[in-house]
């Protein structure tokens, strides 16, 4: 039961070259920062990430982006990072671009055993009708184009099917838990977070406080411990190092 790793590069050490990854975090926000650095310091390659972006660059994602470590993304948005923006238009990358609320029914469909489920959003578009470019080719030609999805009439209204997501492993951060798993998101951090544990078959969590079992009121707790295999306490400072995308100061 006490499912506590000292050490981030310990936590991540199996994970493989070609495994799937749910990521958690918004922007910068709740992002796992320090199991990412740990899994680009490990080196495995040619990951195929599930997150909501892919960082910015020099941070988040973006630092095993730029190291070329990321074969496939499947994402809502793709701003704020031309490292990415240059990987996708050149055919280095593969994206499959999802709107967002699709994403995060997908992750936690996938997290309940839910293997599909049909949903408006998309319809009349090409996240029905296919033909979204995947990956470019190096001439700027569409190479891998999206595939039309199935949609299907309900109470007199159009859906497609979309399928859940599992991933071979999710990496999340939280503000709070206990050594069985048991986590507390704050604020903005329960964003995809949640999600993206439960759609990992082995879900790695970088935890800013870590307390006793029994300490947290059940009530409180957001995502049970049976959702999580491996807790990582962070440091103070870890803790403290909470970057964001832009600052706006008002006069």
């Amino acid at each position: 039961m006490d499912k506590v790793i000292r050490e981030p590069a310990d936590a991540v050490s199996d994970i493989p070259d070609g495994a799937s990854l749910a990521v958690g975090g918004f922007g910068l926000s709740g992002i796992p920062e320090t199991l990412i650095r740990a899994l680009h310091a490990q080196g495995a390659s040619s990951l195929q990430v599930v997150s909501n972006n892919c960082g910015v660059d020099g941070q988040g994602l973006g630092i095993l982006l730029a190291a070329g470590r990321i074969g496939r993304v499947t994402g809502s948005y793709v701003g704020e990072n031309k490292e990415f923006a240059r990987q996708y238009l050149s055919g280095e990358l593969e994206v499959e671009l999802v709107p967002q609320g699709t994403l995060a029914e997908r992750l936690r469909a996938g997290g309940c055993g839910i293997p599909a489920f049909y949903t408006p959003a998309g319809v009349g578009t090409q996240v029905a009708d296919g033909g979204l470019p995947w990956r470019y080719a190096p001439d700027g030609t569409v190479a891998v184009p999206s595939p039309a999805k199935e949609t299907r009439v309900h109470d007199g209204r159009p859906h497609v099917l979309e399928h859940g997501i599992t991933t071979d492993f999710a990496l999340v951060r939280a503000w709070r838990g206990d050594r069985h798993g048991n986590l507390v998101f704050r604020r903005a951090t329960a964003n995809f977070n949640p999600l993206a544990a439960m759609a990992g078959r082995i879900t790695i969590a970088e935890v800013e406080e870590i307390v006793e079992p029994g300490a947290l009121d059940p009530d409180q707790v957001h995502l049970p411990g049976v959702f999580v295999q491996r807790v990582v306490p962070l440091t103070a400072a870890q803790a403290a190092d909470k970057q964001i995308e832009k600052r706006t100061v008002r006069a």
